[in-house]
């Protein structure tokens, strides 16, 4: 029998708590989507003012980030490079996504899940999706 941990709902809600205590300081609008080790939703929070497409593109990357357990930025610089690059159809599945703002949550180098955000600027969705990170993996 294979066992492994994952995030569960307690981590979630403060990875959540914790990027939306952010965003209301500083005034800003956005979706949070956390996932679980396989990458599926375990919980989503949308700002009042968010755009509804950043509920897709906030899930999408909670999804790749944990999937591939490396952050989608990197992956979506990859995908672009020159020589080495692929198109993101080849994973088979159109949930996968390069922009920045999907982080997985390690925890004693084993990927648990992830943290997304979007409908803000690329670097804010990056630096807010950290933020929700450090939240979880103490949780």
């Amino acid at each position: 029998m294979i066992q492994y941990r994952t995030l569960g709902i307690l981590e979630a809600r403060q990875a959540i708590a914790a990027i939306a205590g952010e965003m209301e300081r500083r005034k800003l609008a956005g979706v949070i989507a956390v996932a679980d080790k396989a990458g599926e939703l375990i919980a989503l929070q949308r700002l009042d003012g968010a755009a509804v497409a950043a509920v897709t593109i906030a899930t999408n990357k909670a999804f790749t980030a944990a999937r591939e357990g490396k952050p989608t930025r990197q992956l979506g610089q990859e995908s672009r490079d020159p020589v080495k690059g692929f198109d993101m159809a080849y994973f088979g599945d159109r949930r996968f996504v390069g922009w920045g703002g999907g982080v997985p949550v390690i925890v004693a180098g084993e990927v648990v899940g992830a943290v997304g955000v979007s409908g803000l600027p690329e670097e804010v969705d990056m630096e807010l999706a950290e933020i929700g990170v450090r939240a979880a993996a103490r949780g």
